[in-house]
């Protein structure tokens, strides 16, 4: 039995459409009550995690027009950006190119993703630029002001990653733990939302594919093709959306041991078109493997594990107890924490997590001195030369929270018939 994407979508605007989020599906599917294939249209899938590769390209107003000839060099809030591709000569204004994953010249715990975030919360951006003559300029902007700018990523919703973990002795610094992660198996940092992934769910891109509609961080937005360094045993894609109609809850900033890194959240539909594509939906955590390497080889397996063994049974959010908190003079808490969303409060009120930036990472449970926060991240057994050793996750690089609001985002899009597939 088949079906058609115009079949689905005239189902969608008569309201008979069966479309439910990965989320939804995966938890019947534990149940042992998954609906048939000819009671699913649609799924939404999500995944939200550091992705390096994104950038974004907008044009903003330095000076007013005839002030300088070409500026060759622009900082926003401290952090260069390429200026270009177009010089708008004697405009005033300049196109400009951000990586999410540039840093501040003064701040390098602040990057791209923090400042995409601070630009989507409206908040003025200082511009600093320098034109060929060698005059220095001093400005600001705000997202009002902005003019187009879009958000691509050169690969993004990748469906398999590597866990890591630090066998050596010495700390090791790497992007891929938000602090230098210490040795001896200490811990365990890894990437990926498991079996909501979009490329989880459609292994052979069957519907995944060139022109797709997706939802990038909340806006509108297009596959443009697979991603740079993509395989098809590796797949991941290139994604852009519409940068100004984005939700700053979809996205930020996240300190790592190398310096600020970015993360985004992506939702894609499949339609059911056929009993394949059902079958890959399917898909559990338990059914995807998850290998584990030294982070200081990264292409050096220690062990297997699988998603089931990082994600069931966890908890997506902490909690903070005030009571418990004691006067550490410097919070660990705040120094380690790679989305910024705790802050001890030293104006004599109640200290909190800002859950809308919390990213669900672990690490403050982890590293608190006074054991105040508590959050079930779990622990994976390895075997490692014939030893097992019970090693604590301690640091995830995905939100599978933001990823399931996304999803519920597209599925309700949907039903509302304001995204056709």
């Amino acid at each position: 039995m088949k079906r058609t994407i115009e079949e689905i979508n005239s189902k969608i605007e008569s309201g008979e459409a069966n479309v439910f989020s990965a989320h939804e599906i995966k938890e019947l599917i534990k149940q042992d009550n998954a609906p048939s294939f000819e009671d699913v249209d649609v799924i939404t899938c999500g995944t939200c995690g550091v992705m390096s590769g994104t950038a974004a390209i907008f044009n903003i107003t330095v000076a007013e027009a005839g002030v300088f000839k070409r500026a060759k060099y622009v900082e926003l809030n401290g952090i260069p950006v390429t200026v270009g591709p177009c010089p708008n000569e004697w405009l005033g204004s300049v196109d400009v190119i951000l990586s999410g994953t540039s840093k501040s010249v003064d701040n390098p715990e602040y990057g791209g993703g923090f400042l995409l975030k601070d630009i989507l919360k409206g908040k003025e951006i200082n511009i600093k630029a320098e034109s060929i003559d060698g005059e220095i300029i001093e400005s600001s902007t705000t997202l009002e002001e902005i003019g187009t700018a879009q958000l691509i990523g050169s690969r993004m919703a990748f469906r398999n990653y590597t866990a890591f973990t630090n066998p050596s002795e010495e700390s090791v610094s790497s992007i891929f733990s938000a602090i230098p992660l210490e040795g001896n198996l200490s811990g365990l940092t890894f990437s990926g939302c498991g079996d909501l992934n979009p490329l989880q769910n459609d292994p052979n891109m069957d519907v995944i594919n060139s022109g797709t509609k997706i939802l990038l961080n909340g806006a509108e937005g297009l596959v443009l093709a697979n991603g740079t360094r993509s395989s098809p045993e590796k797949p991941n894609l290139m994604l852009t959306g519409n940068l100004k109609e984005m939700d700053y809850n979809f996205l930020g900033g996240f300190k790592t041991g190398e310096g600020a890194e970015i993360f985004d959240t992506v939702a894609i539909p499949i339609p059911v078109l056929n009993e394949d594509i059902y079958n890959n939906i399917l898909i559990k955590n338990s059914d995807i493997p998850l290998t584990v390497a030294d982070i200081k080889g990264r292409h050096l397996p220690l062990d297997e594990i699988n998603y089931g063994d990082t994600w069931d049974g966890s908890e997506f959010r902490p909690t903070f107890n005030n009571e418990s908190c004691i006067d550490c003079g410097e919070c660990a808490v705040e120094a380690v924490c790679p989305t910024n969303a705790f802050v001890i409060n030293n104006s004599g009120s109640e200290s909190d997590i800002a859950y809308e930036d919390c990213y669900g990472c672990g690490m403050c449970a982890y590293y608190c001195n006074a054991d105040a926060f508590d959050i079930n991240t779990g622990s994976v057994n390895l075997n490692i030369e014939g030893t097992t050793y019970d090693v604590p996750i301690i640091c995830r690089q995905s939100d599978r929270l933001r990823a399931n609001k996304l999803s519920d985002k597209l599925k309700d899009l949907i039903l509302e018939g304001k995204f056709r597939l």
